[in-house]
């Protein structure tokens, strides 16, 4: 080993040693009979103390720039000025001899806590992004969990099975990314979305419990916790209910958050998808804070106001304590509402005053004793804010969700530090897709349907509730799954009403079907969206902030500029031509 020690792990107790230390050059501070270095590794810094004693080391060190790479032998002693801001601050290393290993460009930006570096340029120099503090500390989170995730599956009596990665394109979900093969012209395989048939047909193999932490892809736009591709703990078990597996997986994010975070869960609530949309109008709810929809339909309409009285559905929010708004943060809030991306056509307010009297903005319709109704039912009390929407059912919800987290933003009720996990449960099965005049699975179409609801497949298979499941912690669902269909005449059923011609299941899912006549055992699974727990976990809103090397918003690696375009010779050897 070129190094005795790292630059994190010297205490005062080590004083005395001789040591030898490799690392980057972090700081220089030049007092001319004395010189300092900052010496940064993986692991921490340790000051290097230069001095006229040993004076070839101290014009070696003159010579050398930040991001150098060089090693370091001296002794290590008390410093006089220590700093508790580290852990190696009270000793430094009396440098006897130092050697240069490699002389480093001055780095297009700070490499420090705080950088001076906008997003694109340290993604353009990734690697030198990585040396930070923050981005390190997050990497070393992510490996934390993958080991605890693994930890614990193992004593679940889980198996780790990998699965390929060149398979074959499904038409459900999302766009695949597609891989043409050079023996086979004309044909592609796709690369994964999720490993799903693969599991099932580990099932059918007998092996019960199966997990994975795995790349899969999609080809997608993308935001803030989407990557084109991302990592999955994607797990599966046989002879199982779905009171098994959300116990099972329960237990894991328990298991996460005790050994990760240090923090001890409580048990998980459930809520179903129809509660999640009524309350809260979305099926991943932020229940780290209340504010509930409550419905005004009965107490709002009838009273002369048209917006109220035409509108299908009012809904209020209680604002605790923002009944100090003033008549600019409301007017504000209303067109922060109105924007295109909510879609919202006006805002209705009511203030609950201290004195016990509502003062809002629809006084000319409404009397006190009606908005004493108003603030009885969505439960405001003196120096709250009551905040109304009304419209078409779907909009509405979509808006007053929208309206409910940017109120929750304003008024810090969504601290990152505080965890908030619940299961959702009971989705609808199927959606109807008014465009293409047919019906798509919600999860995917091999999710099963409960057994008290299968009776509706032929008569309303909107009214089909799923049996499947969805993770949601701070409102970001972090993983779902379902229990899978394991008969053959039951998913031919599901492919018939997902508009599959008998041809085109065959040809798309044919070995899985010929797998179920083998012995298939009831089965179901879950796959969390390892990324995002990471990010939740670390306090952040961005997945990428937890990836090596991640691709920016345009799906581009800046670093080595991918996509690319490739050879032409590659491309008569794949028979694909492109037409610029």
């Amino acid at each position: 080993m070129l190094r005795t020690h790292t630059c994190g792990e010297l205490r005062l107790s080590d004083k005395g040693k001789q040591v030898i230390l490799c690392g980057w050059v972090s700081k220089i501070r030049d007092k001319g009979s004395l010189l300092w270095i900052d010496l940064r590794d993986r692991y921490g810094i340790t000051q290097l103390l230069f001095d006229e004693k040993n004076k070839e080391a101290l014009e070696n060190a003159r010579s050398y720039g930040r991001e150098f790479v060089i090693q370091a032998e001296g002794e290590i002693i008390e410093r006089v000025s220590k700093n508790d801001k580290i852990a190696t601050g009270e000793v430094e290393i009396r440098v006897l001899r130092v050697t240069l290993l490699n002389a480093a460009k001055v780095p297009p930006f700070q490499i420090e806590d705080e950088t001076d570096g906008g997003e694109e340029l340290r993604m353009k120099y990734r690697y030198l992004d990585l040396r930070r503090n923050p981005v390190r500390a997050n990497l070393e989170l992510r490996h934390k969990m993958a080991q605890e995730v693994r930890k614990y599956l193992d004593l679940q009596n889980f198996i780790e099975v990998e699965t390929p990665v060149l398979i074959k394109s499904t038409p459900e979900g999302a766009r695949d990314f597609v891989v043409p093969s050079r023996m086979n012209p004309g044909e592609f395989y796709a690369l994964p979305q999720s490993p799903q048939t693969f599991k099932q047909l580990l099932m059918v193999s007998g092996f019960d419990r199966y997990f994975q932490i795995l790349k899969c892809f999609r080809d997608e736009d993308l935001r803030a916790d989407r990557q084109p591709e991302f990592t999955q703990i994607d797990c599966e078990m046989s002879f199982v209910t779905q009171e098994d597996i959300l116990n099972t997986f329960e237990g894991l994010i328990k298991h996460l958050f005790k050994f990760v975070k240090n923090i001890e869960l409580p048990e998980l609530p459930r809520m179903t998808y129809a509660d999640a949309m009524k309350f809260y109008g979305c099926d991943k709810p932020d229940t780290r804070f209340d504010m509930k929809f409550v419905e005004l339909n009965e107490l709002a309409k009838g009273k002369g106001f048209n917006v109220f009285d035409s509108a299908p559905l009012v809904l209020a929010i209680c604002a605790k304590g923002a009944g100090e708004y003033t008549r600019k943060q409301i007017d504000e809030l209303t067109e922060w509402v109105k924007r295109p991306q909510i879609g919202a056509k006006g805002l209705v307010y009511v203030k609950c005053d201290q004195d016990g009297s509502y003062k809002s903005s629809v006084d000319k319709f409404y009397k006190q004793e009606d908005l004493a109704k108003w603030a009885a039912k969505t439960g405001a009390e003196k120096g709250d804010l009551i905040l109304i929407l009304s419209g078409e059912v779907n909009a509405c919800r979509k808006q007053m969700n929208e309206l409910r987290l940017e109120m929750g933003n304003r008024l810090n009720l969504r601290n990152k530090d505080h965890y908030s996990c619940l299961w959702v449960v009971d989705f609808p099965m199927v959606e109807y897709g008014e465009e293409e005049k047919r019906w798509f699975a919600m999860h995917h179409p091999f999710t099963a349907p409960k057994p008290e609801d299968e009776h509706l497949l032929d008569s309303d298979p909107g009214a089909i509730r799923a049996n499947a499941y969805d993770m949601v912690i701070n409102g970001v669902e972090v993983g779902g799954g379902s229990i899978r269909i394991f008969n053959k005449t039951l998913q031919a059923k599901i492919f018939t009403l997902l508009g599959f011609s008998d041809e085109e299941a065959k040809k798309q899912f044919g070995f899985l079907m010929e797998a179920f006549e083998y012995g298939a055992p009831p089965h179901g699974g879950l796959a969390f969206g390892f990324d995002r727990l990471c990010s939740l976990f670390g306090g952040a809103e961005i997945i990428r902030d937890f990836i090596a090397f991640p691709k920016n918003t345009s799906g581009r690696d800046v670093m080595i500029d991918s996509p690319s375009t490739i050879n032409p010779v590659q491309l008569n050897e794949l028979k694909i031509s492109v037409n610029q």
